[in-house]
């Protein structure tokens, strides 16, 4: 069971993974091996545990103690828990919890693309979507679209952004995925390249006036 802190000190540098780092310094591109991820709700939390995700520390509404979040402690194992009443936890973070608890998990290693496509029939490409909204929503499409995985472009929003993960109500973690290419430079006529020479043909989804209707494809 994860071990219990009561928050008394909110500038507690333990605090900081739910309150002051940034999206980029939560990825920690430097440290790779210390990168994080922010899981919210007991639903998310959970899809992540049964993904494999390792947790490192949870925030959590004292009455979440005893409710709904209760089955996730269990498997969270001797991580630190930082608890306190509501209105304190949205005094830290600057916002009232979705479910009342949060997860700062470890940041998986990613497939290689030839790995994520061995055996792949369809695959989802996101190019150029940087809203996090639309990118978790994204992945419950093609998660319902039974797709066999998603590449991200360099030109895409992190699919593990809090509110993509929120979004994607844990799909993002169902889901095979991984980058294709880490540089502006990558994309598009190298990573399409590669694509094809992985046995792939490509469908644009675009509005413009060139585009096929859905009808006539």
């Amino acid at each position: 069971m994860p071990h219990i802190i009561e928050i008394t000190d909110l500038s507690a540098p333990e605090l900081d993974v739910f309150a002051r780092l940034t999206e980029a310094q939560l990825r920690s591109r430097r440290a790779p091996e210390r990168a994080l991820f922010i899981a919210e709700s007991p639903k998310v939390i959970g899809h992540a545990l049964d993904a494999g995700y390792e947790p490192v520390s949870l925030l959590m509404e004292r009455r979440q103690l005893e409710g709904p979040a209760r089955d996730i402690l269990a498997r969270c194992g001797d991580v630190p828990l930082y608890t306190a009443g509501r209105d304190t936890l949205a005094a830290l973070t600057g916002y009232e919890l979705t479910r009342g608890v949060l997860c700062a998990m470890r940041r998986p290693s990613l497939p290689a693309v030839e790995e994520l496509c061995a055996g792949a029939r369809r695959v989802a490409v996101l190019e150029g979507i940087v809203d996090p909204t639309n990118v978790g929503a994204i992945f419950r499409s093609a998660a319902a679209l039974h797709m066999d995985g998603v590449l991200v472009t360099p030109t895409c929003c992190d699919p593990l952004h809090r509110r993509a993960v929120r979004v994607s109500m844990g799909t993002v973690f169902q889901i095979p995925w991984t980058y294709i290419g880490t540089r502006s430079a990558d994309w598009p006529q190298p990573g399409l390249a590669r694509l094809r020479a992985l046995g792939f043909q490509t469908a644009a989804m675009a509005l413009s006036p060139g585009a096929l209707s859905i009808e006539d494809s």
